[in-house]
């Protein structure tokens, strides 16, 4: 498994925009920010589409700097929801439903 770099279980090496901003492909990021733009009634540009993962001590999406679980998991100096013995609760359960593969990743974490 890939070594998570997200607060929630997102696998954030398989994340388009961690990918594009590692590859600095130019063309992929503006494809991106149109695309996140339209789905997540955004204004993005290319230059947005920069992230090295949400905990990481470099560059982070924008969203992740605005994200409950990110802040609850750094608010209690965490390295991700598996060690926290609340999981699953109402902070994560936005994602989990709309991305069972993350909740899952933590399950596994927990073992």
């Amino acid at each position: 498994m890939t070594k998570i770099l997200s607060a929630c279980g997102l696998d954030c090496p398989t994340c388009e925009c961690y990918e594009a901003h590692k590859a600095g492909d130019d063309e992929r990021k503006n494809d991106i920010a149109i695309r996140w733009s339209k789905n997540y009634d955004a204004n993005l540009s290319a230059e947005d589409i920069a992230c090295d993962g949400c905990m990481s001590d470099g560059t982070h999406f924008s969203w992740c700097d605005k994200c409950p679980i990110r802040a609850c998991v750094v608010g209690k100096g965490y390295e991700s929801c598996a060690e926290c013995a609340d999981f699953p609760c109402e902070t994560n359960a936005f994602l989990y439903n709309a991305v069972p593969l993350a909740k899952e990743t933590i399950e596994k974490l927990r073992v």
